[in-house]
């Protein structure tokens, strides 16, 4: 199974890679696999280090907060 989240890109570097936010957290992602242009304010799907698709800002927003309700969920679990 693959689980790839959405985040938002927050800066873009010259050498093919790019700064996104995930839920808080920022990190640098490969666009080396990315098939279009991305730009900053771009959402797009990371796995494992690469930015994999383009995703609509609408569809990244769902997404989010259904990850957010799941780790909600898990916490409450834990106690």
């Amino acid at each position: 199974m693959c689980l790839a989240i959405p985040s938002k890109v927050v800066e873009l570097h010259g050498d093919g890679t790019a700064t996104v936010d995930t839920m808080g957290v920022r990190r640098k992602v490969s666009l080396d696999l990315m098939p279009e242009e991305v730009r900053v304010g771009d959402y797009v799907l990371i796995h494992v280090g690469f930015a994999i698709q383009k995703l609509n800002e609408e569809e990244a927003l769902k997404s989010l907060e259904l990850f957010e309700e799941i780790v909600k969920e898990l916490e409450e679990e834990m106690g």
